[in-house]
């Protein structure tokens, strides 16, 4: 595709509910791209999405909507089961393909599809939408500048969740013809991508070293379920000795999904929850200033990123989902300018192979293990 493409013809397979955030984003670039078609194997709720969204074509066959409609990109929100073989058929069609995570079920159906489009001179992404969101945008310009004063040296990522009071647990428990139940990592593989895609990012390489423990919460064990690990403590090493811990919980509250990275000279801190980014200086002041000036230089920063996100609001740019808007938009701008996408193929496929080692270990009971 180039630039004299007006609008990019986009397809959604798969409309559940998170199909409708990307129908939302995609109708928010009305001058980049137009949702043409919508397909599910429910022909009613593809209907459902298409008439709210303004596409003219609905479809419960994917081949017949990809002949009749040729659309330039695909966007696969699926269960995670179906996006090797739905993500393959798109890009055999000629169809950029945007998949939500996780992106396969494992490292070698990533690398094939990777191969594939590829070798069709083709664009794959992945829903990590998090890491397009303003604040990580912000963190990652002031890492290219050179805030940490050197290569990163550490980071911690947090990703946790409050699944709620018992009833809900037992809800979920119950509903054993969820697909989330046929995940090979179960609830772990399909929260950690947007956690383990963060420090990825900035590993030196993907000669990384994983060792994982997880295990069953005791409100799950409280509730019988034995199987269900729903709490994930692992650190990666690469061959830079970088390092990187990454803690997952379901049974704490508030929320918290924090990312922090440690360089040299200074540090930062992405508050995802709250859409803040904290500049965490090295200097260091004597005697009683130690208590005082750093934490008014914190205060001081959090009260900067709390008027920006009411401004953002007041003039309807703050969106739950921006990171979402964001990655669709740099994802099409490189189909029209046939740039790289915004995320690299090198940071799918290995975060990919560290989930896959991570499930292992933790479901396996193998030791640490080096690629």
């Amino acid at each position: 595709m180039n630039r004299s493409i007006r609008s990019i013809k986009v397809a959604i397979v798969g409309c559940g509910k998170i199909a409708e955030a990307h129908a939302e984003a995609i109708k928010s670039y009305p001058s980049l791209a137009t949702l043409v078609a919508t397909c599910d194997k429910e022909l009613l709720m593809a209907k459902q999405l298409a008439e709210r969204f303004g596409a003219k074509c609905f479809y419960d066959d994917l081949p017949k909507m990809l002949r009749e409609e040729h659309p330039d990109v695909v966007h696969i929100t699926t269960p995670p089961q179906s996006h090797y073989e739905l993500a393959k058929t798109c890009l055999e069609a000629g169809c950029h393909v945007f998949v939500e995570k996780p992106f396969t079920i494992n490292a070698t159906e990533a690398r094939e599809l990777i191969s594939l489009a590829i070798s069709k001179n083709l664009k794959l992404t992945i829903g990590t939408d998090e890491q397009f969101s303003p604040v990580a945008l912000e963190m990652r310009h002031l890492i290219k500048s050179g805030w940490l004063g050197g290569l990163p040296t550490h980071m911690d990522v947090y990703y946790c969740y409050d699944l709620g009071d018992e009833r809900y647990a037992r809800a979920f428990l119950k509903n054993r013809s969820h697909w989330l139940w046929r995940l090979p990592g179960q609830l772990i593989q399909n929260i950690i991508p947007h956690a383990v895609m963060k420090f990825c990012e900035f590993m030196a390489d993907d000669e990384v070293t994983v060792s994982a423990r997880g295990f069953t919460s005791k409100l799950l064990q409280n509730l019988g379920e034995l199987e269900l690990k729903d709490e994930l403590r692992a650190i990666v090493t690469d061959s830079n000795q970088t390092t990187a811990y990454l803690t997952f919980s379901a049974q704490i509250g508030p929320p918290l999904r924090q990312f922090l990275i440690f360089g040299p000279k200074n540090s930062l801190l992405l508050d995802q929850d709250h859409q803040a980014l904290i500049k965490i200086p090295g200097k260091t002041y004597k005697s009683y200033l130690e208590k005082t000036i750093p934490l008014n230089n914190f205060a001081r920063q959090y009260r900067q990123n709390m008027f920006r996100n009411i401004k953002l609001f007041l003039k309807r740019e703050f969106q739950m989902k921006q990171g979402l808007y964001n990655l669709l938009r740099l994802f099409y701008q490189s189909i029209v300018n046939n740039t790289p996408p915004p995320i690299s193929y090198n940071q799918i496929i290995m975060s990919s192979r560290i989930i896959d080692e991570i499930i292992s270990q933790i479901y396996g009971q193998k030791d640490d293990h080096n690629y």
